[in-house]
């Protein structure tokens, strides 16, 4: 029977024949989704006009509309009719007797109805004092009677709407957001409610009443498909319950999924949380919008009248290259080639977590439309985006999520399909597993100055459960799925040892420390055995607080921490030997000794800038040996003298180059040739735009090292004319003492958020705490820095235990300042 037969069965037989008309509609399965929607709908509108024409005979100036759900034509099963009753005030009693013989009908079937009557100028005064009825009047329809009057009401109530729309949608945001705070996030909860829950059908209306506003628009691409979709799953789930619910409960999934004709239920909540997951960012992207519309009509006024009428230019300001800050978000810059540049959206996702500022819309989708693959494995400056990204804290969760609704994320690391928006069954859990990796991501950055390898932290806190979305032991596969992947990004094999390492073994620690016994030797020696090293039991330490505190909060306690701690203190006993001495110096090469005697013969700086070669075309992709290094080789030598350190680094800071590597030593000069020089022997990148000339570098650092260059006066200038934007406080920086490392020196080791300058103040802290620097070797891990700096007294020893204490607390307290 077709839609036409079951609406003329309806009009012929009355209510009854409604009845029977609408049951037949709903179990005969010949129409599902939105064709069976519109068709209940019109043959609700065809019923309800009978009503209305039989009981409003003679009468004039009244309608029947069709308002909320009902008005768009979204039927569900069990939905309730929201109806509106309009007349122009001139006989209340016939009104009164036509809403009974209406109403009634409607009442006696068992269906839910929200009804009211009212006049035009009534219906725009509730409009305007309750928002929710002006939302649920924007979708008005007609359904009988004068179409004059319900034309007249939803021209008025679409002006007042857009009239209002200043002060009327941030009431709505703050609605929005309140139902999201009590009814959680949909793309993420094992029992959701479809239309409360954010992301749900409830935000995807209050999308289209900001469209209505004329102020602003959601992305629309996804979104009409993402609200079918959770449409059609609350058909099913009324039709399987018999109820007029809205909350997807586990016992109820199976069959919701079997009504659907998908795999299992599963299938069912992965498809939900996907469509969850288009209106909620959609809705993130909306509302900013909104926002930046709303501050620019405030802020345009005052900005003519002191511009004297024209219109303001947007201020950009620099990020990284291609990258800049504008009006709040993050854009390209005007120069940018993404087609050119396939670092680009990593290098521009990286900034704007660093700044805490969301990527503009337009500059994702430029980016998806235009960029091209990265390379196998992937360049330095790529791998250190990603950890950059990786270890920015929170801002990186919102930034993640717009790369992935442009699909970024997987051209990137394809593997991460198969978790994406993947539920997890498990009351322990609060995440789906993608979600729950970018959580371990953010609070592994927490802890990143707890270990000496930050980078291999966030890369396998990023992976730890990769594989999850294959068959058997998640952590079996995720093994041999991290290997690739970390190949790939371009880590070294003895990197991708560790990372699959990590990954393999991620729940070993808290499940031997709370399921079996600590005092058995044999316990402790498997633990070490499976981990191998020192370092790697230190990041697994690290990774396994991650993983417990981003499941949920019934994951992790003081004392399962305790118990962890203990495990790792003991096994560390077991993997405990001699304590690596400082690294041998490497003979110097030809140049190295060139640039030192002519150093010598001149009696200032020399240097040289070598930049980085490309890789050839044709080569294969393998794990690399030696992985490319990033940025130009920076070589320096200068006669031995105090503050070589400081002067250098700020001077490069000056010039907004980063330090990405550093090597500072004395060098042994040839014989015949008197004098002592030190070597320093840096990689550096460009934080936008090109390098400097040598021949300026060199002449800066003249001036620093004879005291006529303000270093760091112009430092501060800077940064109060700039200031650099953070998305969160950083960890705190760590600075810690190692006696043992070296018999030759004292080692200090300072882990710290990279920032300009940071090497400076470092250099210039250790030169007032009046010590010599015997050799330095910085690293930059991301936005991490791990520096170890060998120092000596006067007299060419280690310091005494109470002097590398103090020297080390002072260049704590100054980098926390």
């Amino acid at each position: 029977m077709t839609s036409t037969d079951v609406r003329k069965e309806a009009e012929d037989s009355g209510p009854s024949g409604y009845a029977a008309a609408r049951l037949r509609l709903l179990t005969e399965g010949a129409q599902s989704g939105p064709p069976r929607r519109t068709a209940l709908s019109e043959l609700t509108d065809d019923w309800l006009s009978g009503l209305f024409g039989a009981g409003a005979e003679g009468l004039r100036g009244v309608s029947l509309i069709a308002v909320g759900g009902y008005g768009r034509g979204e039927l569900s099963p069990r939905s309730d009719l929201d109806l509106l009753l309009l007349h122009d005030g001139s006989d209340s009693d016939a009104i009164a007797t036509l809403a009974d013989r209406i109403w009634y009908p409607v009442w006696d079937l068992g269906l839910a109805l929200d009804h009211s009557v009212r006049t035009p100028a009534e219906a725009r005064k509730t409009a305007g004092e309750d928002l929710k009825v002006q939302l649920g009047l924007l979708d008005a329809r007609h359904l009988a009677g004068d179409l004059g009057l319900t034309a007249g009401l939803r021209t008025a109530v679409l002006a007042d709407w857009r009239n209002q729309a200043p002060k009327r949608l941030p009431e709505l945001q703050e609605l929005c957001a309140e139902r999201a705070e009590r009814q959680g996030e949909l793309q993420y909860l094992l029992e959701p409610d479809l239309k409360e829950a954010r992301g749900g059908l409830r935000d995807a209306t209050a999308l289209r009443a900001v469209a209505a506003s004329w102020l602003a628009d959601a992305p629309r691409e996804g979104l009409d498909d993402a609200r079918r979709r959770l449409l059609d799953v609350r058909d099913a789930l009324h039709l399987t319950t018999g109820r007029a619910t809205d909350r997807l409960a586990l016992q109820e999934q199976d069959q919701v999924a079997a009504e659907l004709g998908l795999l299992d239920a599963d299938t069912l909540l992965r498809q939900v949380y996907e469509a969850a997951r288009v209106i909620s960012y959609a809705s993130d992207v909306t509302w900013r919008e909104v926002g930046r519309v709303l501050r620019s009509r405030a802020v345009r006024p005052r900005l003519r009248a002191m511009l004297g009428g024209g219109k303001p230019v947007a201020d950009r300001s620099p990020l990284a290259e291609g990258v800049v800050e504008q009006d709040g978000e993050v854009v390209l810059a005007r120069a940018a080639r993404p087609e050119r540049d396939p670092v680009l959206p990593l290098r521009a996702a990286a900034a704007a977590a660093q700044a805490g500022l969301p990527l503009s819309l337009h500059a994702v989708r430029r980016m998806a439309a235009t960029v091209r693959p990265l390379p196998t494995p992937w360049p330095a400056e790529a791998r250190e985006q990603l950890v950059t990204l990786l270890g920015s804290g929170q801002p990186t969760i919102d930034v993640w999520e717009a790369l992935e609704a442009e699909g970024l994320i997987t051209r990137l690391l394809p593997d991460w399909e198969r978790v994406r928006c993947r539920p997890q069954r498990n009351a322990v859990h609060v995440w789906t597993v993608d979600r729950h990796l970018i959580e371990t991501a953010v609070r592994a950055s927490e802890f990143t100055r707890r270990v000496s390898r930050p980078d291999l932290l966030l890369v396998a806190a990023l992976l730890h459960d990769i594989g999850k979305g294959w068959p058997g032991d998640h952590s079996v596969a995720g093994e041999i799925i991290a290997k690739d992947v970390a190949a790939r990004i371009g880590f070294d094999r003895a990197d991708v040892t560790v990372l699959s390492t990590l990954v393999r073994h991620h729940l070993l620690l808290i499940e031997t420390a709370t399921r079996r016994d600590l005092e058995d030797p044999a316990t402790v020696r498997s633990v070490a055995e499976a981990v191998g090293t020192q370092s790697t039991l230190e990041l697994l330490h690290a990774l396994t607080e991650a993983d417990a505190l981003a499941t949920g909060p019934a994951a992790w306690s003081s004392w399962r921490g305790s118990l962890v701690a203990d495990l790792v203190k003991r096994a560390s006993a077991v993997l405990a030997g001699d304590a690596p001495d400082e690294p041998e110096d490497a003979a110097p090469t030809a140049e190295q000794e060139r640039l030192a005697i002519e150093s010598i013969a001149t009696g200032g700086p020399v240097l040289a800038l070598r930049a980085q070669t490309e890789p050839p075309a044709d080569q294969e992709p393998s794990v690399a040996e030696d992985p490319e290094p990033l940025g130009v080789e920076l070589l320096i030598a200068v006669p031995d003298q105090s503050g070589v350190l400081p002067a250098v680094a700020g001077v490069l800071a000056m010039h907004r180059l980063t330090v990405r590597t550093a090597e500072l030593r004395a060098l042994d000069l040839p014989d015949g040739v008197e004098g002592s020089v030190l070597l320093l022997n840096w990689r550096v990148a460009a934080q936008y735009g090109s390098l400097p000339q040598a021949a300026r570098l060199r002449a800066d650092l003249v001036r620093a090292l004879d005291g006529s260059l303000d270093i760091a006066g112009r430092l501060a200038e800077r940064d109060a004319a700039y200031p650099r934007r953070r998305g969160v406080v950083a960890p705190p920086a760590r600075v810690t003492v190692h006696p043992a490392a070296s018999r030759l020196a004292t080692v200090i080791e300072v882990r710290a958020q990279d920032a300009p300058g940071l090497l400076f103040r470092i250099g210039r802290a250790l030169e007032d705490a009046g010590v010599r620097m015997r050799s330095a070797h910085v690293s930059t891990l991301g936005s991490n820095a791990v520096d170890a700096f060998y120092v000596t007294n006067a007299e060419g020893l280690p310091l005494p235990g109470d002097e590398a204490a103090s020297a080390a607390r002072e260049l704590e307290e100054t980098l926390r300042a």
